[in-house]
């Protein structure tokens, strides 16, 4: 299986969010996956989500990594220097964030967490042929983050470190709250 892997740096402030969905973009044409695929907005908005809670919840800098399997899955990793795993957030009807990792969670094929250096790799994956189309339609329910699961085997994609926690939150979930030191 022959993977190419592209990484961006993302500094500590919001705006880079933008840049990075910018640049995912333009790394999804250059690997063969057209603007208009469903599976472009659903990796743009996978990676939206993720970079905003690194930069958000740590104020530190992160970094983006996309793997492209030749079969076609993509990986996406986001790394951050906070050691804290994601914790559950329940988003309330009116409330303007909590909702991250519930999108991951309903659009990815899999996802979760490891340990990386000091800190900690968010990462999921998107099945080319299993692209989600993005809908108003309820997202699933999946276990609970406070009891991990058996890192799935994935597929197109490079499987994740071995004794890598998983995490598949409730919805709602989110990375927790708080920053870190960098």
């Amino acid at each position: 299986m022959q993977v190419l892997q592209v990484q961006l740096e993302v500094g500590p402030d919001p705006a880079e969010v933008g840049r990075a969905r910018r640049w995912a973009r333009s790394r999804l044409a250059g690997s063969g996956i057209g603007d208009d695929e469903p599976l472009a907005e659903t990796l743009v908005l996978l990676i939206s989500e993720l970079v905003t809670n690194a930069v958000v919840h740590t104020g530190c800098p992160a970094v983006l990594r996309m793997l492209f399997a030749a079969e076609g899955g993509v990986r996406v990793e986001v790394a951050d220097a906070s050691d804290c795993p994601p914790r559950p957030r329940h988003a309330e009807g009116e409330d303007t964030n909590g909702r991250g990792l519930e999108l991951v969670d309903g659009l990815a094929d899999r996802w979760g967490w490891q340990p990386e250096g000091v800190g900690k790799s968010i990462w999921c994956e998107v099945d080319r042929a299993s692209a989600p189309v993005c809908s108003s339609a309820p997202l699933p329910s999946a276990p609970s983050a406070h009891s991990p699961t058996p890192v799935p085997a994935p597929v197109p994609v490079p499987a994740p470190v071995p004794g890598a926690t998983v995490t598949q939150g409730p919805p709602g979930a989110s990375v927790s709250p708080g920053r870190v030191p960098c």
